[in-house]
């Protein structure tokens, strides 16, 4: 069951989590290098455990909804981050970062809409029985 949609959008969060790995080595948010790094790597984590956890519906909510509240802090983060940098909102390479964060929220509730319609038809299927 992982050829599933939800699980194509989980893997779009996973690999948005390892773009930002990639593409955030230079950000220092509050003076802590590798705390994006960690970040990163957690989300990879906890979505690697959720699209493997195809069995188990409500776990893998549970862990996309975690997910989110990362992703959510992060973009925090990375817009604070924004916020302090020196040379204006015209400096070209400034503003990618929080792109992946955000694509991956959206990309995990839609992964949670697909998940929960799943969960209906099953029950629905074993009122039938």
């Amino acid at each position: 069951m992982i050829q599933r949609v939800q699980t194509v959008f989980m893997l779009l969060s996973v690999l948005s989590a390892v773009s930002l790995f990639f593409t955030g080595q230079d950000v220092e948010v509050f003076n802590l290098s590798g705390l994006m790094n960690i970040i990163c790597i957690i989300l990879v984590l906890i979505g690697l455990l959720s699209i493997f956890s195809y069995k188990n519906r409500k776990r893998q909510l549970l862990l996309n909804t975690f997910s989110i509240a990362i992703n959510a802090v992060l973009i925090a983060l990375l817009v604070y981050w924004l916020q302090t940098l020196s040379g204006g909102i015209s400096f070209p390479e400034k503003g990618i970062e929080p792109a992946f964060p955000s694509i991956a929220v959206v990309c995990l509730f839609l992964a949670n809409i697909y998940i929960r319609k799943d969960e209906r038809l099953v029950k629905s299927v074993d009122r039938l029985r």
